[in-house]
């Protein structure tokens, strides 16, 4: 299994476009039987990015398995990929034989930090005088 964010992962793509490398990329990525890609659609793609990530998915697709993690619903996904055609191609892929859920509450993260914010001061007994802790 491989985690890597949507970010990190068009980096990649687009150094091996950059390198003439991106067949290996492909074959490196091969062989992990899970591929995990956070945080996609927190930013949109440039064209070539898109157009990598498409080719991306399309290697996976039927051959090993890729999960996805997103805030945004499939009617946006056209914002981050740029072209309808594509985005539709892709997304036809990428739920085809899959399971899609759907998370509705409030961000874990965003629970934590206020449950920190919240959480009342204490004192460090080997803090300096006056030197209270937030944990």
């Amino acid at each position: 299994m491989r985690f890597v964010t949507a970010g990190a992962l068009v980096n990649e793509l687009l150094l091996a476009r950059a390198e003439l490398r991106v067949p290996k990329l492909l074959r490196f990525y091969g062989i992990f039987d899970l591929v995990l890609v956070d945080e996609l659609g927190y930013v949109p793609f440039s064209r070539e990015a898109a157009q990598l990530l498409f080719e991306f998915f399309s290697d996976r697709y039927e051959t090993r398995a890729t999960a996805l993690t997103t805030n945004l619903p499939f009617a946006q996904w056209t914002r981050v990929f740029g072209d309808e055609t594509m985005t539709v191609g892709l997304l036809d892929r990428l739920t085809h034989r899959s399971h899609v859920l759907l998370l509705n509450g409030e961000s874990y993260r965003l629970k934590e930090s206020r449950r920190r914010t919240t959480s009342p001061k204490h004192t460090d007994p080997q803090a300096p005088e006056g030197g209270d802790k937030t944990p």
